[in-house]
Formats: C-alpha cells, structure tokens, sequence
C-alpha cells in the first residue's frame, strides 16, 4: 500500500462536518477507507470526579488528547493499526472500550479542532472547512442548558479557535451537510486518488 491520503473535515459544532464525513465514508468500500473522529480523543479524565468532569470545556483544545490523535495519524499514515479510543458523553469520560482501525487508502479524520493543531494540520493532505453557522446538539439536555453552553462556551470557542482555522483549509464548504455539490466533487476526488 502506498502512503495513504489523509483528508481533514473540520468546522463548527453543528455545521455538518460529521454529516459529509459520514456521507464520504459510507460511499466506499470500508478496505479503502478509514474514519477517525476527533471527539473520541477527549482526554480521559478518571483523575476527575464527576463534578470536575461536568465542568469540561469540550470545546477548548485542551479538552482534546491531540499528542495520542498525533500518534494514531502517523501509525496509520505508517500502514499501521491502531486501537482507536471512544469517548463517553454520559460519564464524561473516555470509555474502557476502543476499535481497532486499519490504515487505509483514505483516511478521513473529523473534528472541530483539527486545523487548529499545526501537528494535524502537518499530517493532512487535504483540508476540508465547513463553513455554516456553530450550532450545538442537544444530547438529551434542557434547552436552557444548551442555549447557556452555546453563549457561554460554543459560540466564543468557535471564534476564538475553530473559525481562525479555516484560512487553513484547502477547500471551504458553505452550507453545511446539505451542499451534495461539494459532497459529489469531494467523491469524485477520492475516486480519483483510488485509481
């Protein structure tokens, strides 16, 4: 296998980077594509109590374990596997539970934060910015929470990290998960790289 094409889709919480990397990966066969999710290298916090861990700002680099995302990149990148961490929202904690995931042709990896660290940035051979609004999920909260967290934590994070990072990005995709132009022309893309 030749060194494998890694393809970096970031943007801000909400703007449909998950939606269009979901959208590429299940369109090829799972022996030529790789996925890793920024959002599983939240670091483990078992240090923590659960009062501690609540408090997380999950939208700050700090709350990410970038030097083992690093790490995992170069292994794949290296024709390695790797045991791909999970994360547990419930518990605010990463999960005992991991994946093994093969290197591949194509490695897709997505994540708010990824342009953000010029380590990742280093190791991506195409850049991908969603550029749509920061929204947050709900992920079974009040909506007074989620509004609070969005003011107080999405929004000033976006700006402060995730939107300085698109002068990065080789590609800008406005309109979210719903732009199938730019889904198909990235398609196209990786159809040719397969060749």
């Amino acid at each position: 296998m030749s060194k494998p094409i890694l393809i970096g889709i970031t943007g801000g919480t909400g703007s449909g980077k998950s939606t269009i990397a979901d959208a590429l990966y299940s369109n090829f066969s799972k022996d030529c594509i790789a996925m890793i999710q920024q959002d599983m290298y939240y670091k483990d916090q078992s240090h923590l109590s659960m009062e501690e861990r609540v408090k997380t700002n999950y939208d700050h680099p700090m709350a990410f374990d970038n030097d083992l995302l690093v790490e995992h990149l170069k292994a794949l990148i290296n024709g390695k596997s790797i045991e791909k961490p999970s994360y547990d929202f419930t518990v605010h904690n990463r999960s005992k539970e991991t994946a093994i995931v093969e290197s591949r042709d194509i490695i897709l990896v997505e994540g708010i934060l990824i342009l953000e660290d010029p380590r990742i940035r280093e190791l991506l051979d195409i850049k991908v910015y969603v550029d749509t609004d920061a929204d947050i999920n709900e992920r079974g909260r009040t909506v007074e929470s989620v509004v609070d967290q969005y003011l107080n934590i999405v929004r000033p994070m976006h700006l402060q990290f995730t939107e300085p990072s698109k002068k990065y990005a080789d590609i800008i995709i406005p309109e979210g998960g719903h732009n199938y132009v730019a889904i198909d022309i990235l398609m196209a893309k990786i159809r040719d790289i397969l060749k």
